[in-house]
């Protein structure tokens, strides 16, 4: 598994000295294996890799223990792969890595929901040095197009409170953990960054369109996620996988980029990869002084980002609605 490693870069608008140290963070990009004894040893070395170069939190890739399912569409009983919060195999792995190093681990998991419906939630956890869970947050914006069927999979998570930012003790960071198809949304960010977050993790699986199997949205997929960083003046760590699964080929591209919008480390798009980054956090302080989009925001202008979404007319007025490619 490679590793890649990255110093915090030079602040560009520093005013104000800094007296916080440079959290050092990393994620692990990993393709998946149907041998789940295996793909464990895999992950677990890849935390245990990131911990060994002093990360003191590792971030997972989204529903990190499963085969992606969502390339087809759910059969009559969806949840059936789907596990319980804090007893299933993806909190065991990630409380035993997160123990044994003495540091918090980020992981992605099915979450089983009571639902008749079957359909469960896509959750991302942290669990602190003691294995304690310390943040749980639930997917909000599923996706419903060819490849990615989330949502006769997945249910979106509750409006209350959907946008928690966690502090845990002895991090000493502010932390937001959407998931993939919410890092799409602009209203995300800036939501996470009026909470106080600092860092935003997007547990991801993304890759190729199959439809359209020449379409390659990795640059977009990178450039929409960094700008998002610069506009709410965000850290920004997206841990995704590679490699074939199914209908989908999972194009990796793992990167941890900075509010000034510089991409600090990235990993290839067809290798298992380590990326380890130390993070000035108060560069997002730096950042918003320069160009104080926060504080000179019009909310009340805003009416129309918050009507209900119009089934009729979902692109805007003046705009017909059309099919979503299936």
């Amino acid at each position: 598994m490679l590793t890649l490693t990255a110093a915090a870069p030079a602040p560009l608008s520093r005013t104000t000295a800094s007296d916080r140290d440079p959290l050092r963070v990393a994620l692990v990009q990993h393709r998946w294996r149907d041998d789940a004894a295996e793909l464990a040893r895999v992950l677990r070395g890849g935390i245990d890799r990131a911990a060994g170069e002093g990360a003191r939190v590792v971030f997972l890739p989204e529903i990190t223990l499963l085969r992606y399912p969502a390339d087809v569409q759910a059969g009559p009983n969806p949840g059936d792969a789907a596990e319980e919060l804090t007893e299933g195999p993806t909190f065991a792995l990630a409380a035993e890595a997160a123990r044994a190093n003495g540091i918090f681990v980020h992981a992605s998991l099915y979450e089983k929901s009571p639902a008749a419906d079957g359909l469960g939630y896509n959750t991302a956890i942290l669990v602190s040095p003691s294995g304690e869970l310390v943040g749980r947050t639930r997917k909000m914006h599923i996706p419903i197009s060819a490849g990615y069927y989330e949502d006769t999979y997945f249910r979106a998570g509750p409006a209350e409170n959907a946008y928690p930012v966690y502090e845990p003790e002895g991090l000493g960071a502010r932390l937001g953990m959407p998931t993939c198809w919410d890092e799409w949304f602009p209203e995300v960010a800036r939501s996470y960054s009026l909470g106080g977050a600092e860092i935003v993790v997007y547990p991801t699986a993304i890759g190729s369109e199959p439809v359209f199997p020449a379409f390659d949205t990795q640059p977009l997929w990178q450039q929409v996620i960094v700008a998002n960083g610069i506009n709410s003046g965000l850290f920004m760590v997206v841990p995704n996988r590679t490699g074939n699964e199914g209908a989908l080929s999972f194009y990796g591209s793992s990167f941890i980029s900075d509010p000034y919008g510089r991409v600090l480390v990235s990993a290839p798009r067809d290798e298992e990869a380590v990326l380890v980054a130390d993070l000035d956090l108060d560069q997002r302080r730096d950042w918003l002084e320069l160009f104080p989009f926060l504080l000179t925001r019009r909310p009340e202008s805003y009416g129309a980002l918050t009507a209900p979404v119009d089934p009729e007319r979902p692109y805007g007025a003046g705009h017909a609605a059309t099919a979503v490619v299936k």
